[in-house]
């Protein structure tokens, strides 16, 4: 692999290294200034909530009352071994495309901030960010989250809208090249042989 090539291929992990800094900045703001359970700031009345909530699930909460071995596997063992399987073919493939390579940023460096929680604040992921969500889905407000989880949101939504782009050399994911699409076939014109005799 060339300099250039190389340097391109490492760019977005650049990214992924200022979201866990952002993440964990934040995360460690949030602990210092905030009670659990208490809102330091709203806006909007109570649309926007400034809080401090702990989660030893998933998202949505979910698998927070799991027994500790099911949590160590399901939320730390399998989370890192499917980053590092992401990671390492990440960088044994040439299939990805620019926004593809970025999204896998964003989603490594929100991955990597929610597990630096789970592996050293045994209390739980830090979320401090909530929203009303107004009864829709049946649910009030959005369940709390964090940079880390906006990373991976952001990331995971860049790569489904990636599949309906054409890459770098025109082709759309899923099929051939655009400029081939709308292109018809031109037959050959030779010139004419006299037939006659």
């Amino acid at each position: 692999m060339s300099a250039t090539k190389n340097s391109r291929a490492l760019a977005p992990f650049a990214l992924s290294a200022f979201i866990v800094a952002a993440d964990q900045a934040s995360k460690l703001a949030v602990l210092k200034a905030i009670r659990p359970g208490d809102i330091a700031w709203s806006a909007f009345g109570d649309f926007f909530w400034l809080v401090h909530h702990k989660n030893l699930g998933a998202a949505f909460s979910m698998g927070d009352g799991m027994p500790s071995f099911l949590r160590l596997l399901m939320l730390i063992i399998i989370p890192l071994a499917l980053l590092a399987g992401l990671i390492i073919y990440y960088f044994k493939t040439d299939d990805f495309s620019l926004v593809q390579r970025w999204s896998i940023g964003c989603i490594v460096g929100g991955g990597l901030g929610n597990l630096i929680d789970r592996i050293w604040r045994p209390e739980g992921v830090v979320d401090f960010l909530s929203f009303k969500f107004y009864g829709l889905f049946g649910l009030e407000r959005w369940p709390t989250f964090n940079v880390a989880d906006m990373a991976i949101v952001v990331g995971g939504l860049l790569i489904l809208l990636s599949m309906f782009l054409p890459d770098s050399h025109g082709a759309l994911k899923g099929g051939g090249s655009t400029a081939a699409k709308s292109k018809p076939a031109v037959k050959a014109k030779g010139p004419k042989l006299n037939q006659r005799r």
